[in-house]
């Protein structure tokens, strides 16, 4: 990573995925000096291809990000690897170190660090995660359309999910494992739309030649499958906007953990923004896309004020000095 001693950036993006970038280009475009400090470790590193964003559908993540950066660096951007350990306040700003050491300084932080998925304690599962254990019919459902796809049930909502994924394949498995059992009215959900459930609990997702060939219960019995869908919990990356005074929530839908910002990005704390998964445990690669350009033309109006206050105090001093 190379250092800029010197360098008080305007904003300091923390994270580097399409949130983090979006905003770096607004930024860039609005003549700002900003840095994109990124770890490395992107959400949707183990897919294939991003998915529903328009222009780009399958576009490997990797590539997305490449193509990004560059776009970034075109209007004058700096973006630098490294990971991110501590975060602070002082007189003027903000300040970020890495794990190398090294320290950045910027008038406004914005945080795009993602969150990461907890999956199920499954052998097998973290295996094949992201190729064919999947959690989102929209990012994954037209690749498995027509399969045999199972339901790891975890928790209240995996009807639901049954539900959703019936719309891409008429083949679709409910195993309870942990979950709650389904109630009638449930019950008579699944049975209308043809869609199985089966009782006991999954012990692990077995795989031929590396690629997931079904699940094995408790029981023994293995049943053979082509997918397997599971929830995740989503934990966001909050560590260091928590350092910051930025208060960590537990999401109202049960699902993870997040932090809550206003319609345009900004935190409850001055000075201090968030874009896409941290703040939105759904978002999608272009939803982030748009959450980050939105906040970060946020943290734009936000500077403007700033110069404009300090520009008034300078005028109004020059307007009371005495004419010669």
């Amino acid at each position: 990573m190379t250092h800029f001693p010197s360098v008080r950036y305007d904003a300091l993006i923390v994270g580097g995925g399409a949130a983090g970038l979006s905003a770096a280009l607004a930024l860039g475009r609005a003549r700002r000096s900003v840095v994109v400090l990124d770890g490395g470790e992107p959400r949707n590193a183990p897919a294939s291809g991003v998915h529903n964003f328009l222009t780009r559908d399958g576009t490997p993540p990797a590539e997305l990000m490449r193509l990004g950066r560059a776009e970034v660096e075109g209007y004058g951007g700096v973006v630098v690897n490294g990971e991110a350990v501590s975060a602070a306040r002082t007189e003027d700003g903000f300040t970020v170190t890495t794990a190398a050491g090294e320290t950045l300084s910027a008038r406004r932080i914005l945080f795009a660090t993602g969150l990461v998925d907890e999956l199920p304690d499954v052998p097998g599962v973290r295996e094949h995660w992201g190729t064919s254990v999947l959690h989102c019919p929209y990012c994954h459902g037209w690749e498995v359309q027509d399969r045999a796809i199972a339901i790891l049930a975890t928790g209240p909502k995996a009807v639901h999910q049954a539900l959703l994924f019936r719309q891409w394949s008429d083949r679709i498995t409910l195993f309870s494992h942990t979950a709650p059992h389904p109630t009638d009215e449930e019950r008579e959900q699944l049975a209308a739309r043809g869609i199985d459930v089966v009782e006991g609990r999954v012990v692990s997702v077995e795989s031929a030649d590396g690629t997931l060939s079904g699940v094995r219960l408790d029981d023994g019995t293995e049943h053979p499958l082509d997918a397997l869908v599971v929830a995740p919990t989503f934990t966001a990356r909050t560590d260091l906007v928590a350092q910051l005074g930025v208060e960590v929530l537990p999401h109202p839908m049960g699902v993870g953990s997040y932090i809550e910002t206003d319609a345009m990005g900004a935190t409850s704390v001055p000075g201090v923004y968030a874009a896409g998964n941290v703040t939105d445990l759904m978002a999608q690669v272009i939803t982030s896309a748009a959450d980050g350009l939105r906040a970060g033309a946020a943290l734009n109006g936000d500077l403007i004020m700033e110069d404009t206050r300090d520009a008034v105090t300078v005028y109004r001093a020059a307007q009371a000095q005495p004419v010669r």
